[in-house]
């Protein structure tokens, strides 16, 4: 009897829900532990565990089977505690995953970055690369911290030193922005993704297999709409209509289009930069849809069999996001947003890991890897971001610091 071929590894940081979990075990690989802080979260991954959700594209086996599952900050946290259970002590994952806090340095938020002290996270997730030696490293987060900046004010300063410390622990590091849109999802949402390795090739981020027009042999967009369409009606507690004097409004919008914020002013943009309230958004059933986000309010929708706008649901946000439709979310209803907006895509998740694993069994190289330039649209994001930055830098820092100061109670 042959014994079946044993799946690599993971260490999972920063699980969340389990987005990124989900799409690395369909990837072909298995989760030996995943923590969190967070209690909603953990206890929504101990449900799903317990639930034996099936894992899509495999003849056996469900998601999280065997997982250990560690409620805990992660400052608290050291090897030993990640390792599984009777493991020797030298013991390696053959990957290391996690996307630390996203909001230090994500454009809903107040950007605060490194002063932030969840943006300190990125430090501990290096201290365990450093004591766990993983074989892969997958970091996720978002688009921001591309130009994020540190102690220099240098826009892209905190990724380059993330890659400086990869670097010193002998790992060389790749990153690229990707847009799951392109992957199979029915949303545009673009995360920054960084591989790194320190024995094997760095892996190719996977090649699109989506695009707006479906040209080059890639298939066409998923919609909203379409995913929608394939999904049971939703229960009548979860919608959301629109009600007093904003309905009127939301009710005149064109899809694509949503009620605009007032202008802010800019040095160079002395008439105000607008843009759509984040809260009030009339989404085009025709595209994927925009970002979902880590909050109750997501976007409008008016579908073609219904009277009136409703708010996307929770179950859709969550399908949107790739999760299996028995995913057991536990908490309150704004908890359940907060965890499915603030986890991975599932669809490229999948996509990334099919690339680690496709390095991983390729076997470790004969000469060290080395960190490649950024890709070209990285540098020129920057750039950008620096000339912006001596432009409107100052006015930047008031409004910002006007908004720490203005109580919110």
């Amino acid at each position: 009897m042959t014994r079946p071929r044993r799946r690599p590894s993971v260490v999972s940081l920063f699980s969340g829900a389990g987005g990124l979990d989900i799409g690395l075990e369909r990837a072909g690989w298995d989760v030996v532990t995943a923590t969190d802080l967070s209690k909603p979260s953990m206890e929504t991954l101990r449900r799903s565990q317990a639930a034996q959700v099936p894992i899509r594209g495999r003849r056996s086996g469900a998601h999280l089977d065997g997982t250990t599952l560690i409620e805990a900050d992660v400052q608290d946290l050291s090897a030993a505690d990640l390792r599984p259970a009777r493991s020797p002590a030298g013991w390696r994952p053959d990957l290391l995953a996690g996307g630390p806090p996203c909001q230090p340095w994500s454009s809903a938020g107040h950007q605060k970055g490194l002063s932030d002290p969840r943006g300190k996270l990125i430090e501990q997730m290096l201290r365990l690369i450093g004591e766990l030696q993983p074989r892969f490293v997958l970091f996720e987060n978002v688009r921001g911290l591309v130009t994020a900046v540190g102690a220099t004010k240098t826009p892209g300063e905190v990724l380059r030193s993330i890659q400086e410390d990869l670097a010193g622990m002998g790992y060389a590091s790749q990153i690229a922005t990707l847009n799951a849109a392109d992957y199979g999802a029915a949303q545009r949402r673009v995360r920054l993704l960084l591989m790194a390795t320190s024995d094997h090739a760095i892996p190719a981020f996977p090649e699109p297999t989506h695009d707006k027009a479906g040209k080059d042999g890639r298939k066409p967009w998923v919609t909203l709409g379409e995913l929608l369409a394939s999904l049971p009606k939703p229960d009548p507690k979860d919608v959301v209509r629109p009600t007093g004097e904003r309905a009127e409004l939301l009710r005149a919008l064109t899809p694509g289009t949503g009620i605009k914020t007032g202008g802010r002013v800019m040095n160079n943009r002395p008439s105000g930069q607008w843009g759509y309230r984040q809260d009030s958004f009339l989404a085009d059933l025709g595209l994927p849809s925009r970002t979902i986000r880590a909050a109750s309010t997501p976007d409008w929708v008016r579908l073609p069999d219904e009277d009136d706008l409703r708010r996307l649901t929770w179950e859709e946000c969550a399908a949107l996001q790739g999760f299996p439709r028995n995913w057991q979310f536990s908490g309150t209803r704004a908890s359940v947003f907060q965890q499915i907006g603030n986890a991975v895509q599932v669809d490229m998740a999948e996509a990334v890991g099919e690339a680690l694993i496709t390095s991983l069994r390729a076997g470790p190289v004969s000469e060290p890897p080395v960190t490649p330039p950024w890709p070209p649209e990285l540098v020129k994001r920057v750039k950008y971001t620096e000339a912006e930055h001596r432009v409107n830098g100052v006015l930047r820092v008031r409004v910002r610091a006007k908004a720490v100061d203005t109580p919110t109670g």
